[in-house]
């Protein structure tokens, strides 16, 4: 039954040339499994007629085509749907919830908002077998040492009883249960809510809520202070001030002409924030705090942050963005390639055309806008390109496509 169960998940599996290297490989791996006192009762369960699942490789290696602005990613997630059915969900949990955050400090709207996030509140936990899954990574995947960890890790929860290996169930790649941890997180900060002797982060909302909370907390929630705040720009600010490394404290940006989205003052009580354009310069500005660092630890993703406290404001009843858009259409991967080796021909140092907006490629552009008397807001619309291309386009003409590095665009506390 249990070989029928996987042949079923893994869909399609690898050719059979490939079965011999991998038996040998999962024999190897036994061994140092049982050498580190996972027994052979959770190895048998785990890994007995185990085969990798190609399509775990593919969805690894897959690269996106197209980047995402940041509002069609928030549209997508923070839904009306999400809104009235975390609020229904906040009541109906509430006792727990309270508990929750007087124990943690995380507020309970955050908390569920993760949970929405991650699983749409329960309903998309994930098909796949997690061993499954991480023994496919571990063998042919493009960080395999980081997923032999996590393999092992999920056999450890295997092995203390937390959950049958049958029934660990998750994402591709080894994501689980309401909060989707991965098996490292669970070891790590996952508790047992409910009282009963083991964390069962699938079944039990107590286990999943305590848990989630737990992470937050040692991974340096700040208590009383926002993830995130929409604000509001002066006319004439300096768009070189929006980046994560250039931080002010709250007076400093109320000097500046700062306010919520509101027209309302900035909080006084929190502590030092930067501020972030996701879209650029005509899309919503956020003034972001500490406890986004946190939440960045939980996913890297500017957007999925965002979209964390954005979905926590309005299920605490806050509004809806004031600044829904900006300029539409985002770039695919290969503009973006295209963007990146166009302005280190000119001189500016975007890093490798990887079609990946990094650190680096966004200082680039910010050097180039700055040059070009464009607001150096560091977003690579469609509208820079157009203009990339064009003065990449008479460069070549005078023959002046040196590739020459330009300047560091420098990021601190001080004043730019």
């Amino acid at each position: 039954m249990r070989k029928l169960f996987l042949l079923l998940a893994a869909l399609t599996v690898f050719p059979a040339h490939a079965q011999s290297g991998f038996d040998t490989w999962l024999a190897a791996f036994r061994e140092e499994a049982s050498a580190q006192g996972i027994s052979t009762e959770t190895l048998d369960a785990a890994l007995t007629g185990i085969t990798p699942i190609e399509r775990v490789v593919e969805l690894d290696q897959r690269q996106p085509e197209f980047q995402q602005t940041f509002y069609d990613y928030l549209s997508r997630r923070v839904t009306e749907y999400r809104v009235s059915r975390g609020r229904d969900l906040l009541q109906e949990n509430s006792a727990l919830l309270d508990a929750v955050e007087q124990k943690y400090g995380v507020p309970k709207a955050v908390l569920v908002s993760f949970w929405g996030l991650e699983t749409n509140f329960g309903k998309n936990l994930g098909n796949l077998n997690i061993p499954a899954s991480l023994v496919t990574l571990a063998y042919d995947g493009r960080r395999s040492t980081f997923f032999r960890s996590q393999l092992l890790d999920a056999l450890r929860i295997i092995d203390a009883g937390h959950v049958q290996a049958i029934d660990m169930n998750g994402s591709w790649a080894g994501a689980m249960g309401h909060m989707q941890f991965m098996p490292s997180t669970f070891r790590g900060y996952a508790v047992d809510g409910d009282g009963d002797g083991r964390i069962d982060l699938w079944q039990s909302i107590p286990d999943a809520m305590y848990s989630g909370a737990h992470y937050l907390k040692r991974s340096g929630w700040r208590v009383n202070e926002p993830v995130a705040l929409e604000v509001r720009l002066p006319a004439g600010f300096n768009f070189r001030q929006a980046s994560a490394g250039y931080r002010l404290p709250m007076e400093k940006w109320t000097a500046l002409g700062v306010l919520t989205a509101a027209a309302t003052p900035l909080p006084t009580e929190a502590g030092n924030a930067a501020i972030l354009l996701p879209q650029g310069w005509q899309g919503p500005a956020f003034m972001v705090f500490d406890n986004f660092n946190v939440v960045m630890r939980w996913n890297r993703s500017v957007n999925y942050a965002l979209s964390v406290a954005q979905l926590a404001n309005q299920l605490a009843g806050g509004s809806a963005l004031a600044v829904p858009g900006s300029e539409s259409g985002a770039l695919s991967t290969s503009q973006l390639k295209i963007m990146q080796q166009a302005l280190r021909e000119m001189g500016y140092d975007a890093g490798p055309a990887d079609g990946l907006l990094g650190p680096q490629t966004q200082s680039a552009i910010r050097i180039y806008q700055a040059v070009n008397q464009l607001p150096a807001d560091g977003y690579p619309a469609p509208s820079l390109l157009a203009h990339v291309e064009k003065q990449h386009a008479a460069a070549a003409a005078a023959g002046k496509l040196t590739g020459t590095v330009g300047p560091a665009f420098p990021e601190s506390d001080e004043q730019p």
